[in-house]
């Protein structure tokens, strides 16, 4: 079991508070000698939707897989409303849970990945409910009752009996979508959604993510469409080389950067 210094104690949250809050603290992760982030922090509000940009390699995967403990960390600490995901504080240090204990609280973050990772023998409504019944948050009815709620919400309704291989690739990706839903999360996590899509099957994945962001759910996005980042988030963060370059509204950091790298990166994707 690995411990790190704790940098910061989390906050005590109250029954009334809004649910969501991710607090990034000084975040170090190394890969062997190589160091992937230096020192990140990081605060998103409850409800907010946060865009992480930055050229590839900038850090902005890793940080995202460590908010949800998929990526352990090396210094600094990570908490959903004061709550760390993958540790526990004891005095001054931070040790990793078991991974039963990783697992139960991981339940409060939902992560959508690049590559969709369904179930290839399950259907589309089996891949949703799967989450819910193994944990016992749902009976068996209940699960699909909601199963189907959330495929008429991405617009799959009539695609539940349909395995992944017989979706195009959009279609897997909402069907991601409305697992990663399944379990009602605080905070929901977009791993570059849209990166394995062809073009012509953007737009609907977008559009399921443009709805959500209108829903109350913390949701951070790491994504290379600018356009899309400028017209959902209240807060845009560009990366690069393991840092936070510069953070601010899409409006200042989209439109009048004030770092000349983050002009750079948008004069090159833009």
């Amino acid at each position: 079991m690995s411990t790190l210094t704790a940098t910061a104690a989390p906050r005590e949250t109250r029954a009334n508070d809004r649910a969501g809050l991710v607090e990034i603290d000084g975040v170090h992760k190394s890969y062997g000698a190589h160091e992937v982030l230096h020192g990140i922090s990081l605060r998103v509000e409850p409800g907010q939707v946060v865009s992480l940009l930055g050229p590839s390699g900038s850090g902005k995967s890793t940080l995202l897989r460590a908010i949800n403990h998929l990526e352990t960390i090396d210094g600094g600490s990570i908490t959903i409303d004061g709550e760390y995901i993958g540790y526990e504080r004891r005095g001054d240090a931070l040790h990793e849970l078991p991974e039963k204990e990783v697992l139960a609280r991981r339940t409060r973050v939902g992560m959508v990945f690049q590559n969709f990772n369904l179930f290839p023998h399950l259907t589309a409504l089996e891949n949703i409910i799967e989450a819910p019944i193994g944990l016992k948050r749902a009976r068996r009815s209940e699960a699909v009752a909601q199963a189907r709620v959330l495929l008429e919400r991405v617009g799959l309704a009539d695609r539940e009996g349909h395995y992944p291989r017989q979706l195009s690739g959009g279609q897997q990706q909402r069907v991601a979508i409305a697992r990663a839903l399944a379990l009602e999360p605080d905070v929901l996590l977009f791993d570059e959604p849209t990166s394995a899509l062809d073009p012509e099957l953007v737009g609907e994945v977008l559009r399921v993510i443009r709805d959500l962001a209108h829903g109350g759910t913390t949701l951070i996005i790491v994504t290379h469409e600018i356009g899309f980042a400028a017209e959902v988030s209240d807060h845009v963060v560009f990366l690069d080389a393991g840092r936070v370059v510069e953070a601010g509204s899409p409006q200042q950091v989209l439109r009048a950067p004030e770092q000349a790298r983050t002009q750079e990166f948008l004069d090159w994707v833009i």
